[in-house]
This record gives structure tokens, sequence and C-alpha cells, in this order.
């Protein structure tokens, strides 16, 4: 949504380091904006001249196309409102998830943000091992993650939710707040200042559009009614930034049911911290943590110290992204046989 005519980069979060990458596209008469909007195809895009449609060119591949958060050079079209997206600008950070059903591709859901609020109602929907998922995705986005706890009005008692989800996130600070009451939003406001973009994401429903309305100081986006038994309602459908009073820019997501990772295995270790402590303690550097003697993570696992549900979650997702590199390096070598009977199917014409 637009809230002003003009724009000055820098409440975007342009800085010298932006003003070095862009320089090449500024001697070709281009300008630098951000894409605020994207929609399938077309975007919007703040400038420095104000909001203006962003078309791509036909040049970008499926893979360069900008996401939200981008920083694009873009060729004002005379006449009207509208501008000529020609190239996108290297991401400082960018959370991504493998796109949903078959398909091994990646997905950019944020581009370009410095923390991302991850987000879970207090109640029936805080999800422990969702929370994990998330915080996978966050480190590997090159983004520092925070976990907001929305809802406090609904669920005053929350000492042992927020002991919970202290054993999960290792180094992760954890907010609670209230979009309505206002509690513990004084606590996100060092996140919130000029030029920094913070990534709001989460499952469908957790208070994302209202906690941005109550940041804003106005309602910029739509929200519902809680149902009956206290979850949310779906209403955020695409990715935007909003830009707020004092500078910072916050991106609401819509709500997902299911993330995907797209990831290297290394990632798990920021996540799981307690496990990669234990994995360096075992007696093999090899070992598979079954029958292996002096094998730390068994050891733990039966004196309690770590959690039969942590190790089964930090095992589920190893599976989970081992068989996502199979199935990449797959894809890659695919690609690479039709690129190379493309080019023989050339040469042979030119023979």
């Amino acid at each position: 949504m637009t809230v002003s005519t003009e724009f000055d980069l820098h409440d975007l979060g342009w800085d010298a380091s932006w003003e070095d990458a862009f320089e090449p596209y500024a001697a070709r008469q281009l300008i630098p904006a951000r894409v605020a909007v994207r929609h399938h195809g077309p975007c919007e895009l703040w400038t420095e001249r104000g909001s203006v449609g962003g078309v791509p060119a036909g040049k970008l591949t499926d893979e360069e196309l900008p996401a939200v958060g981008d920083w694009v050079a873009a060729r004002p079209l005379p006449g009207e409102r509208k501008a000529l997206i020609e190239d996108v600008l290297p991401r400082r950070s960018a959370f991504t998830r493998k796109e949903a059903w078959r398909r091994t591709v990646e997905q950019v859901v944020a581009a370009n943000v410095d923390t991302v609020f991850l987000m879970s109602s207090l109640g029936p929907d805080l999800n422990t091992r969702r929370l994990e998922r998330y915080l996978v995705g966050a480190w590997e986005s090159g983004a520092q993650p925070a976990i907001v706890l929305t809802k406090a009005d609904l669920e005053p008692d929350h000492v042992a939710a927020v002991l919970d989800v202290e054993t999960i996130a290792f180094g992760v600070p954890i907010h609670v707040v209230s979009a309505v009451s206002g509690e513990g939003l004084g606590e996100l406001e060092p996140y919130l200042r000029r030029g920094a973009t913070i990534a709001l994401l989460g499952s469908s429903g957790v208070g994302k559009s209202t906690l941005v309305n109550r940041l804003a100081g106005r309602d910029v986006l739509t929200v519902r009614e809680v149902r009956a038994d206290g979850r949310g309602r779906h209403t955020t459908t695409h990715r935007e930034l909003v830009l707020l009073p004092d500078g910072g820019l916050l991106l609401d997501t819509p709500g997902m049911r299911e993330l995907q990772l797209w990831a290297g295995e290394e990632s798990l270790d920021g996540t799981f911290e307690d496990v990669a402590a234990l994995t360096a303690d075992c007696r093999f550097n090899d070992c598979a943590h079954e029958s292996e003697p002096g094998c730390a993570i068994r050891a733990a696992l039966a004196e309690g110290s770590l959690p039969a549900e942590r190790w089964e979650s930090y095992r589920k997702l190893q599976r989970e992204l081992r068989s996502l590199e199979i199935r990449r390096s797959k894809r890659l070598q695919s690609e690479e046989r039709r690129r190379w009977r493309r080019v023989n199917k050339s040469m042979r014409k030119r023979a």
C-alpha cells in the first residue's frame, strides 16, 4: 500500500553499500527502486519519484525475477507511471522456501531483510516443532531471527509457554506481545530503526496484519475477527512492504500452511545447537547414533537431557534436507543435459 507520493531512499534501507552496487546502472540512466508489492508479474516500486508500476524486462529468467524487498535497477517509461525492471541487485539476505507441490524450485519469500519475526500466537496455535522449522529457514536466510508470541491478552498466563519456546530457541530473543492491549510492543522498538526491514512470518491468523496496523499507527492492512475457538483468520493474500512513520519497514506475508525448507543440512546447527554439541562429543566422527559405543546422543536420550521429540524433530528435518539436496542435484544434472543437447543441436545445424 502506498503511503507517500515520494520516498526518501534512506527510509527504505538505501545506504552507501547499495549506492556502490548501483553505480554501473546509474551510468545507464537507470534509477534505484525497491519492490514494495509483487503480483504474478507486475510489481509496485518505491522510488524517489514516488510509487510506480514495475514490469520485469523480458530478458529476466524466472529465477531472476524480483521479490518483495529487492532493490532493482529500473528505467522509467516516458509519460507513464511505470518503469521497466532491467536488473535485480544482489541480495544481502533472503528468506526462501521450496515451492509448494512437487517442483524442486526455490521461492523467495522476503529479500534484503534485517530481522525475521517468527510469529506464533499463544494458546492452541503455539507449536515448537513448527518454530524449529521456521528457525532453520531464518538462519539460512542471513537475517537475524526473533520469536514474537502474540495475543498475550487472550493468554495472560504464558510463563510456561515461554519456557517451552526457550528450550528450542537458543540465543534467539523471545517477545510476548498483544497488538490489542499494547503489552510488550516496546520491546520491538529497537528493531524498527530507520531503514531496517523486518519480515513477519508465521501461519495464518497469528496476528501479523494486526501487529502491522498497531505499529504503523493506522489501518493499512485488512484484518478479520478472531474465530470462536480463539484462532485467527487468514487475511493477507500477497507480500507487501509497509513503511512506518519513523522509517522502519515491515514486510507482511501471507500465512503459510506449510513451510517446505530450502536450505543445506548445515543450517540445522543454528537451530539445534544442543544436538550439534552432543554429536561433537560422540566417540566416533561418523557415529550414526544407533548402536555405536560412546554415543553422546543415545546417552542424552537415556538420561532425559535430550527430549526424544526434539531428537526426532532434528532427524526429520535432516532427512528432509538430505532428500532436498538429492532432488536439487538431479534437477541440476537434468538442466545440464538439456543445455548440452541444445548446444549439440545448434552445432549440428551450423555444420
